[in-house]
């Protein structure tokens, strides 16, 4: 099969210079999921036709095994496909679709595909209001031709079945039917659709396919139409994962801009955003308004409302939070304790170690059954390289203390409260830096000085 995206568009009520198909849906652009979906097909070819927002549009989504095609001046979907038939297959189907119509569903169109075996199929959908969509005309319940609105008579008009564009057709009789295309119609552009009524002028089968669900076919043209769509996205992603068993405390509070897995018994509260890749392991619970982006934790951890997650690998039976952030390279072993406002980054925990208040954990290997007080930072960055802390296993380490890398903190070690470390601690030993306690008498206050 070929596939042809057609992404031309301007996207005037838009109201942006971001091109249309880039506007972000569940975090990604329009484009990008429709691109997916295309690909899970398996076609030999995808062309993607682009007109107003140009390299914009190809430098956004890359890709090398797209067949990219330039519509320029755009004449409409009819002349959109007469620019990508040199790039497609004669003997496979062309299948098009719309870079602004995102959550068409692969299964759907993998029937739309069977039903255009020896034909054309078009996907058509039956609405209670269907103002704005070309008309599916029938004659003895036999497709003839596809009526553009502001072309329609009254009676085609009243037609509730609608044409949604995405329709599959044999390339070589395509080639043909598209050159015989005219613009004599009140957008003064050639469509696409006008290729019905030549396929069933040659007898050729004309069959619809509709969609388990209307929304499948519904596009973007406005901010309020991307709103819309984000809903139902939302709505169809909180299904799944309640049909998986996933416990969701509202499933009109969650947002999936990526893939998320989840395990059995894992339970998420609201206002939760989870970007990129995303694993859950079994009875992993979720506090609310947390955002996780490219993270894995594993089975029986409990993260609290508040924290920030991204790019870390979290082990069994954790507890993170609240308020705490695991930033990137950030790797926890079984039973670690993160607690509110710590941050932790490019680091290793092992396990059974805790810094439950206060914290900052940068560039640091910290073994098993540590303790780090409250306060405690590891100054990693000198102004100009980032250095390495080491802390080996049963470490205890007393609040508000500086560990100022390169430094090794050795097994079983103590570190006096108020501690500032500039060089490596021994092991099973206390190693403190405090000045001596002292009074100054008659130690006056600094007075605010009035402004004149």
């Amino acid at each position: 099969m070929n596939v042809v995206i057609l992404a031309a568009g301007q996207g005037k009520r838009m109201h942006s210079d971001l091109p249309k198909v880039l506007h972000p849906l569940a975090g990604r652009p329009l484009l990008a999921h429709v691109l997916d979906t295309a690909r899970s097909l398996g076609p030999s070819c995808v062309c993607v036709v682009y007109g107003h927002g140009g390299e914009r549009v190809r430098e956004t989504i890359g890709g090398d095994a797209i067949a990219w095609v330039r519509q320029e001046p755009q004449l409409g979907t009819g002349h959109a496909l007469q620019q990508a038939l040199p790039a497609l297959g004669p003997d496979a189907q062309t299948l098009v679709l719309y870079g602004d119509v995102p959550l068409t569903r692969a299964e759907t169109l993998r029937a739309l595909g069977t039903a255009a075996a020896d034909g054309v199929a078009l996907l058509t959908v039956t609405l209670e209001d269907p103002t704005g969509y070309g008309r599916i005309v029938r004659e003895g319940g036999a497709i003839q031709r596809i009526v553009e609105e502001k072309d329609a008579t009254p009676a085609e008009r009243a037609l509730r079945e609608v044409n949604t564009g995405i329709m599959v057709l044999p390339t070589r009789n395509l080639a043909r039917w598209l050159t015989g295309l005219r613009d004599d119609n009140a957008q003064r552009e050639y469509y696409l659709t006008d290729v019905i009524a030549a396929a069933v002028g040659e007898r050729v089968p004309v069959r619809a396919v509709q969609p388990a669900s209307a929304w499948e076919t519904l596009g973007v043209n406005s901010k309020a139409q991307l709103a819309e769509l984000e809903r139902v996205y939302r709505q169809d992603v909180a299904g799944r994962l309640l049909a998986a068993g996933v416990t969701l405390a509202d499933p009109a509070r969650i947002d999936v801009r990526g893939k998320l897995e989840c395990g059995r018994d894992v339970a998420i509260d609201v206002n939760c955003v989870f970007e990129g890749d995303v694993v859950l392991g079994d009875r992993v619970s979720l506090g609310a308004n947390c955002v996780l982006r490219n993270v894995r934790i594993d089975a029986g951890t409990r993260v609290e409302p508040f924290c920030h997650l991204e790019e870390a690998d979290i082990g069994r039976n954790c507890r993170i939070g609240p308020y705490a952030r695991l930033r990137p390279g950030a790797q926890l072993a079984e039973d670690v304790h993160i607690g509110n406002f710590v941050e932790v980054k490019a680091s290793t925990i092992g396990a059974g170690s805790k810094a439950n208040h206060l914290a900052y954990i940068g560039d640091t290997e910290v073994g098993r059954n540590v303790n780090v007080g409250a306060g405690t930072i590891t100054c990693n960055y000198d102004g100009a390289n980032k250095h390495r802390t080491v802390i080996e296993d049963d470490v205890f380490i007393g609040s508000d203390t500086q560990l100022v890398a390169p430094v090794r903190v050795g097994r079983g070690a103590t570190l006096g409260a108020g501690t500032t470390l500039t060089e490596d601690a021994p092991p099973g030993e206390l190693t403190i830096s405090r000045a001596r306690q002292m009074t100054i008498p008659n130690w006056k206050r600094p007075v605010k000085t009035k402004k004149k």
